[in-house]
């Protein structure tokens, strides 16, 4: 069977996992900075042998730091993505309009998380660390895509959480507890919103033509090469203040800066890609589209 998710239970269990802001980041919390953050299967910093213990540590904090923010920037497109689904269905399908209400309010509390992470970081990191943006614009480029192109994308991301941690962050002794319990409480509630947005990508796919479909995987396509490039532009400013704490120029930076984005484009976009649940929905709406996935997701490893 391809899933039984439906709207009425996966609410119900959406509001027994919910949690409050203030029990897993306090807004006067301090970050423990002699710690990695990042599992290194994602951040690959202790991978880079011209670096020193304290280096790659710094890189893996910088990497932190890019992951809880590119989430919040991804949270910011997928808000507008959910009120603008639920719209239509003010009047005529109670548990799915308050079902996915109740996501859309999961997601600017992460958003308001991943601040709050965001300012404990700056307040106790030596130097700024500049980010790809503003938020604004990137969401305006993902959003005026195709709609299913979008859910697509939005579904890869909320599976891709879930593999982060379950595969990567929960067994991982040597990194931060705050930060894992900070990414225990976000997959807590991203499984059930890797539920619900499997159902809109059903309905947005509902109906629709080969060709039409063929479309969208295009326009997905699109959105992760948009996406992919900031990824790349964002591995250039991790190691500007990589070289700013450390002060001295990395004589390999260009080698570091390939395998960091390529280790970006493995945690951001390749692991979704490649998720089994992913792979079911794209199967479910077209062969010819899981066929298109898997072709190019070797790109991104």
């Amino acid at each position: 069977m391809y899933h039984d998710f439906n709207y009425e239970a996966t609410l119900s269990s959406s509001l027994r996992a919910q949690w409050q802001l203030d029990d897993v980041l306090r807004e006067d919390q301090e970050l423990d900075f002699s710690r990695n953050f990042m599992p290194e299967s994602l951040a690959r910093t202790g991978a880079i042998s011209s670096l020193n213990a304290f280096e790659q540590k710094v890189l893996n904090q910088i990497s932190a730091h890019q992951y809880l923010t590119i989430f919040g920037v991804v949270e910011e497109f997928i808000l507008p993505f959910l009120l603008d689904h639920a719209r239509p269905h003010l009047l005529n399908d109670d548990w799915r309009v308050r079902a996915i209400l109740n996501f859309a309010s999961e997601e600017a509390k992460h958003i308001h998380l991943f601040k709050r992470y965001h300012a404990a970081f700056a307040r106790g990191f030596p130097v700024e660390c500049e980010m790809i943006g503003p938020s604004e614009a990137i969401g305006a480029e993902v959003l005026r895509h195709d709609p299913l192109a979008v859910g697509l994308v939005i579904l890869m991301i909320e599976w891709m959480t879930q593999q982060h941690y379950l595969g990567s962050i929960k067994d991982d002794g040597d990194i931060d507890p705050l930060f894992k319990s900070l990414m225990k409480n976000h997959w807590v509630e991203e499984a059930q919103h890797a539920k619900l947005d499997t159902l809109i990508v059903d309905a947005l796919a509902e109906g629709r033509t080969e060709e039409e479909i063929d479309a969208a995987i295009d326009e997905f396509f699109e959105i992760g090469g948009f996406l992919d490039n900031g990824l790349k532009a964002q591995a250039a400013y991790n190691l500007d203040a990589l070289e700013k704490v450390i002060g001295r120029k990395l004589e390999d930076r260009a080698e570091i800066e390939e395998q960091q984005h390529q280790a970006a484009r493995w945690t951001y976009i390749g692991s979704g890609m490649v998720h089994e649940r992913f792979k079911a929905t794209l199967l479910n709406i077209s062969a010819n589209a899981a066929a298109r996935m898997a072709e190019a997701a070797p790109v991104f490893a």
